[in-house]
């Protein structure tokens, strides 16, 4: 098992900011992709050969502890939070203890599975990391949150899909561990784009037609023309920006972006599984984590799919999943549908 280092704000999203003649645009854009860039390269380093963690205890409720990185960029900091404890005078601190137990939650009771891990793994998180810090990773073992610059990125503990998406990460990594490159990565960045979305779903009671399939809503700063970091109902529309750009992601395989950059555009190209899981949810209606969701966690943790998986062994896998699962009915139908509308060969 090899943790990645995987952040919310995709680098072409910093780049472009990076490049600006305003410093109060491009300071925390460069500071934060230097981070990023180090924090990456640690991470190949201390993973090389590295092994699962020691299995915990599992339990159905989780072990939430938060700390407080006092605007340093060290892990993980003063402790100021802990499970069982009241509501904090600081409202990220209870952003992100809240958005740790929707998430938990989700897996429990939508899965049964506990925490990331599905072995009790404590869930752990550190708010205010680093000045202007303009992103939220998953390190591989916790939550690291900026409080982006008010500006550009607002706190990024605002959005609970956000950091559902970051924990997924880890359930990927304690299952399928796709490889953070081209389609395989890919596909790493688009199931956390799925669950974070269903767990905030979830957390709202929403169904599949009420959702806003949005990734990141309220992330973007109050001048910032876009809604969120991506959409899973039409990639490539969720910002059209002066200073962050225009959302460069392709909704079908026409459009799929090659490029070395991004490890392989893993943030760009995720929006073609994006949408096919989109039209799923969509073609079956009700509570999207229920049957479309199944499939998706089924396959990602059933044992089959390999850790360099490309869309279309993924795409055939989702399909044998909904046949298993359902039969032949309209969970198939909308599965083969799907990929079909987002040109990726079930076989």
């Amino acid at each position: 098992m090899k943790p990645v280092f995987c952040t919310i704000v995709p680098p072409h999203i910093l780049d472009r900011l990076a490049e600006s003649d305003d410093p109060t645009v491009y300071e925390p854009a460069r500071r934060t992709l230097e981070h990023d860039s180090l924090h990456r390269t640690r991470r190949r380093v201390a993973t090389l050969g590295s092994a699962a963690a020691p299995a915990g205890t599992p339990s159905d409720t989780p072990r939430r502890t938060i700390y407080d990185a006092g605007h340093q960029e060290t892990t993980p900091g003063t402790e100021v939070h802990a499970e069982g404890d009241g509501p904090a005078k600081d409202g990220t601190v209870n952003r992100a203890n809240s958005a740790l137990g929707a998430t938990f939650d989700f897996y429990l009771k939508a899965y049964g599975r506990h925490s990331v891990d599905d072995a009790g793994l404590p869930l752990n998180a550190t708010v205010h990391y680093g000045t202007n810090y303009d992103n939220a990773f998953w390190d591989g073992t916790q939550m690291v949150f900026g409080d982006g610059d008010g500006r550009l990125f607002n706190d990024f503990t605002v959005s609970v899909d956000v950091i559902g998406h970051e924990l997924t990460h880890g359930v990927t990594q304690y299952t399928a561990n796709l490889e953070y490159y081209g389609q395989s990565g890919a596909l790493n960045e688009s199931l956390s784009d799925v669950f974070g979305s269903l767990i905030k779903q979830y957390a709202l009671g929403q169904t599949a037609d009420q959702a806003d399939w949005l990734i990141g809503q309220g992330l973007l700063g109050p001048h910032i023309h876009g809604t969120a970091l991506r959409s899973m109902k039409a990639p490539g529309t969720a910002y059209d920006d002066p200073q962050l750009g225009k959302d460069p992601q392709p909704a079908t395989m026409d459009d799929y972006v090659r490029t070395s950059r991004d490890n392989g555009g893993v943030h760009t190209n995720s929006g073609i599984p994006n949408h096919a899981f989109y039209l799923v949810a969509s073609a079956l209606g009700g509570h999207a984590w229920e049957r479309a969701g199944k499939v998706w966690y089924a396959t990602l943790t059933g044992g089959q799919l390999a850790s360099d998986a490309d869309f279309a062994e993924f795409a055939r896998l989702t399909a044998a999943t909904a046949r298993s699962l359902y039969g032949e009915g309209d969970a198939i139908s909308a599965v083969l549908k799907a990929w079909s509308q987002v040109g990726v060969p079930t076989s």
